[in-house]
């Protein structure tokens, strides 16, 4: 690898050369991010997940520039322009900005009106006009000077002058400082301004509050910006980028006049607005928009990430017989049995809300249900009739005891993947109308496996996700669907394909392998095991090992995060306290840090060492949160029962920019405006509150035209 690019990301991310060589190494041998965090800390250094994949995105930004630079210095060399000095200059770019706008006098270009100029040899007609725009440059006039090449392709002297103001124009535009300093400006002290066209009347319309914005480009809010382009591409705004014309063009002169020949100022102060106005301006508009358009876009996705982050670490219910319930009025609700590990067992439809008789058939049903599978967990859908649903529940189970816990779950995604191709196979027998009940279960169970299974865009966490950048947003959260499953660690013996996808190494075939051979040859008894799966080889199994679980299997350690390599170790620790394998959970107590010494190697050090005492202390843990749910306010389930004051329990479901949004059990969720949150100033919601938290609000307002509620967490 290079090392001026190791000396700079060296530089750049305040680490040791060392580090960055060893992690660059680690990923170019197909370590993945989670891999490297989690088992090769000794050769990063330590680093975690954000800061290796900061690393390897740098990188390969540093690698396309330095790819970018060769193709343009050999596409200058080709012309016979390259200079020493150029190539320096190209040399020290540190942008693809920067690069460009040093390429762009040399780019191939369709004909312009310079070039036509040049066409009619005018030409040295703008070189002369360049050497008398000198304060010691000798008196001369234009009309002279341009009467010269007055001839048969250029017939007045107009024309002449025309023409060389055009190949000057061309030159300015081209010329890198000049458009930094612009690019600059735009930036630093434009506006963007928006306005709802004609043929919108007020309250029509979704972007109201934009019918006369303004806000400073260094300002705007990543939401407002999304918002407004969102407008435009809709047709319902006009958004312009708004600056100080006179300003940008005093600084081209100031910059480019030397004459005090008046005529000649008047010619240069006229072709420098042209340049701009022609030539500038659109393209540096245009650049300031699409950067600005990508730092929102970023600043999106980074809330989409935290977002899908909390919802697929959310606390998992567990291994319990779960009843799982889709709600309706007309074609009634789905009830679906699953056993603890998501198993269908049963499914039956009832029909509570259509008069009494069938409310009490229905209820019959549900209890018999409940009372026959031994049910301790009712998952209940959040969409239409869910609040209605969950009080008639809530009477069946009253008298029951014990009782199981009731949760109401959210359906967002669940019509997605009962219709699609994954839950076709699972279930290729059943109504997409009871796949979806089967999905609300699961996802109560283990909400990670069973979310995996549904593009993370279909879960209802994001902000103008289809406004941003669709390749960097599938790959962001792609990468932390994977950072969530190897965080947990997946049960090998009970993981979907879709689930195994996302382990460190695995991949889509490889997963669809390990399903196979696991209905073929029964259970995985230890993790050695996988290197029989078709295809799955020593480094695919370095990589996923550590990050899968065997419940019950032929070593404890395998229901651990201890991965094999470090399986020696643990048994040299075991026979030197005297300990049993099967009481690896008692080594910690009797091992202290300070005899860790004992244990290292060159490949595995005290950083490796300290984590398998952690993993011992608690084989086979789950890492997310205690499982807990919110309660909705009896006889709230619509919002003609919200009042104004009213103090409600709910649970946040979407954080964004501008605040968070609540399930508060009334079919809409209620806004708490970022002002709202707390009794502070908040810069960033996502510091106040997480998607799945439960929170206590109070009702602000309630606009049932719109369908708007307003909620606050202040005291």
């Amino acid at each position: 690898m290079a090392s001026n690019l190791v000396q700079v990301l060296a530089r750049e991310f305040s680490l040791a050369p060392t580090q960055v060589e060893n992690t660059l190494e680690l990923f170019a041998g197909g370590a993945t991010v989670p891999f490297a965090a989690r088992y090769r800390k000794e050769r990063t250094g330590g680093l975690n997940e954000v800061q290796l994949r900061a690393l390897a995105e740098r990188h390969a930004y540093l690698g396309e520039l330095e790819d970018r630079k060769a193709t343009i210095v050999a596409s200058i060399a080709e012309q016979g322009k390259l200079s020493d000095d150029l190539k320096q200059r190209i040399a020290r770019c540190a942008t693809k900005s920067d690069l460009e706008d040093l390429y762009l006098p040399f780019r191939p270009k369709r004909r312009t009106r310079a070039a036509a100029a040049r066409e009619k040899g005018l030409e040295p007609l703008a070189e002369r006009l360049t050497t008398l725009n000198r304060p010691d440059a000798p008196a001369a006039r234009l009309e002279a000077e341009a009467a010269r090449y007055v001839g048969e392709s250029v017939t007045r002297i107009e024309e002449a002058l025309a023409g060389a103001a055009d190949i000057l124009a061309e030159a300015v535009a081209e010329r890198a400082p000049l458009r930094a300093w612009v690019r600059d400006y735009l930036l630093k002290s434009g506006s963007f301004a928006a306005r709802i066209k004609p043929g919108f009347p007020a309250g029509t319309t979704k972007f109201e509050m934009y019918r006369d914005y303004r806000t400073a480009v260094r300002n705007v809010a990543p939401h407002n910006l999304l918002a407004l382009f969102r407008g435009e591409t809709e047709g319902v705004l006009a958004v312009d980028l708004e600056f100080d014309e006179r300003a940008v063009l005093d600084y081209l002169e100031t910059r480019e006049i030397r004459t005090r020949e008046p005529a000649l100022r008047r010619f240069w102060q006229q072709m420098l607005q042209d340049a701009f106005e022609r030539l500038f301006q659109n393209s540096l508009t245009g650049e300031v928009r699409a950067l600005k358009k990508q730092e929102a876009d970023l600043a999106s996705i980074q809330t989409f990430e935290a977002n899908l982050r909390e919802l697929l670490l959310a606390s998992p219910a567990g291994h319990r017989p779960t009843l799982a319930i889709d709600p309706g009025f007309r074609t009634g609700c789905k009830v679906a049995v699953l056993g603890p590990t998501g198993t269908f067992i049963a499914y039956q439809a009832i029909f509570p809300h259509q008069g009494a008789d069938r409310r009490a058939q229905a209820a019959g049903v549900l209890r018999e249900l409940i009372v026959r599978h031994r049910i301790e967990l009712i998952a209940v859908g959040n969409g239409t009739a869910g609040r209605e649903t969950d009080a008639f529940v809530g009477e069946v189970i009253a008298a029951l005891d014990p009782q199981p816990v009731k949760v109401m779950v959210s359906e967002a995604g669940a019509s997605i993947y009962s219709a699609s191709e994954v839950a076709a196979a699972e279930f290729p027998d059943l109504d997409v109308t009871v796949r979806g009940a089967i999905s609300i279960g699961r996802r109560l169970q283990d909400p990670l496996a069973e979310l995996v299974k549904i593009d993370p865009k279909s879960i209802g966490v994001g902000q103008y996700q289809h406004d941003v950048d669709q390749k960097l947003l599938k790959r962001k959260l792609d990468e932390t669907v994977e950072s969530c499953v190897n965080h947990v660690g997946v049960d090998l013996n009970t993981a979907s394909a879709e689930l195994l996808t996302f382990v460190s190494g695995i991949g889509a075939a490889l997963a669809r392998n390990i399903v196979a051979h696991r209905d073929t040859q029964g259970p995985f008894k230890n993790r050695r095991a996988l290197l029989k799966v078709p295809k799955l080889g020593p480094k695919a199994f370095e990589q996923a090992a550590g990050f899968l679980r065997i419940r019950d299997g032929d070593n404890p350690l395998d229901n651990t995060a201890v991965h094999p390599e470090s399986y020696p170790v643990v048994r040299a620790m075991a026979s030197d306290l005297g300990i049993s394998p099967g009481r690896i959970a008692e080594i910690p107590k009797h091992l202290q840090p300070a005899d860790l010494s004992r244990y290292a190697s060159p490949t595995v050090g005290e950083p490796t060492l300290r984590d398998i005492l952690s993993e011992l202390e608690k084989p086979g843990r789950d890492p997310r949160a205690a499982f807990q749910y919110a309660t909705f306010k009896e006889g709230v389930n619509a919002l003609k029962d919200l009042v104004v004051g009213m103090e409600l329990e709910g649970v946040v479901t979407n954080v964004t920019n501008f605040g968070a949004f609540v399930d508060i059990g009334v079919h809409q969720d209620g806004l708490v405006h970022v002002s709202q949150l707390a009794d502070r100033f908040v810069a960033d919601p996502k510091a106040i509150v997480k998607v799945g938290q439960i929170v206590r609000v109070r009702v602000l307002e309630v606009n049932t035209a719109l369908g708007r509620i307003g909620l606050s967490m202040r005291r």
